[in-house]
């Protein structure tokens, strides 16, 4: 059992970020933490996960392995996302999972820097060496952005997994952890937590459809899942990450035929 006990976190004199956060976690099943922006979740998560020190308080019953996925995983990367997974498995003494970059639909080179990368597609490495570290305590900012549906859905289905055997907890902006079965939601608000009800689940998915000059290599650049007919891009996507794919696409020469209900 994870417990977080009195924990306060100041940043030099500005106002405290959390003011006395008690909490025992455990695995059975993933806890979702919500709250507005700037409502310290981020700072909770990389105090729990051991990346940020309390300026009171402590965090007792960390296992000795974490998986942790910080809100904006370093993109910007010389390594190759399969040398990146190896080397650290190396570091945290166990193997790496190249399974896990299967299931979640990962599309892009694997022995190329990952700084080439699209966003989804490097949120997918990001995930698969959280989630294939063998740890006790997974800890996951934001892990639903920049995946398409099939990836989310996956995801889902990963965490529901991992909580019968780890600790699971998780933020999401993007709606889709409301249908995580069983999932404990709890809300920060003025540096406190507190139980929370689930929220109502949102639309599955968004149908883009578009007119590329390369329908097959904008599918992989944008690491969304897809399918090329009649010479026309046909892609899901989750409505939180429609805008950004659409952007994407149309700096890639695309045009939009289509946007609806998937």
């Amino acid at each position: 059992m994870v417990r977080v006990e009195g924990v306060h976190k100041r940043y030099r004199r500005g106002a405290p970020v959390l003011a006395g956060v008690d909490l025992a976690l455990g695995p059975g099943a993933p806890v979702v933490l919500a709250g507005g922006n700037g409502s310290g979740k981020s700072t909770l998560l990389r105090i729990v996960a051991g990346c940020a020190v309390p300026s009171a308080g402590r965090v007792t019953g960390r296992p000795p392995v974490v998986g942790y996925l910080p809100d904006r995983f370093p993109a910007q990367l010389r390594l190759p996302a399969d040398a990146y997974l190896r080397h650290l498995a190396r570091i945290r003494g166990t193997r790496p999972e190249p399974g896990l970059l299967d299931r979640l639909g990962f599309t892009g080179p694997r022995r190329e820097p990952m700084a080439t990368l699209s966003k989804g597609n490097t949120q997918k490495v990001g995930l698969a060496q959280a989630l294939g570290a063998g740890a006790g305590l997974i800890v996951l900012d934001e892990p639903w952005a920049g995946l398409d549906v099939a990836a989310a859905d996956t995801l889902a289905a990963l965490l529901r997994d991992a909580a019968t055997r780890a600790t699971v907890l998780v933020t999401d902006h993007t709606g889709r952890a409301a249908g995580l079965p069983g999932a404990r939601h709890l809300r920060l608000a003025e540096g406190r937590v507190a139980e929370a009800p689930a929220p109502p689940p949102t639309a599955s998915a968004v149908a883009i459809v578009l007119r590329c000059p390369d329908p097959e290599q904008v599918r992989r650049r944008l690491g969304v899942a897809g399918r090329v007919e009649n010479g026309r891009l046909h892609l899901r996507a989750a409505p939180t990450e429609s805008d950004p794919v659409l952007l994407s696409a149309l700096r890639l020469g695309c045009s939009v035929e289509s946007v609806g209900p998937a």
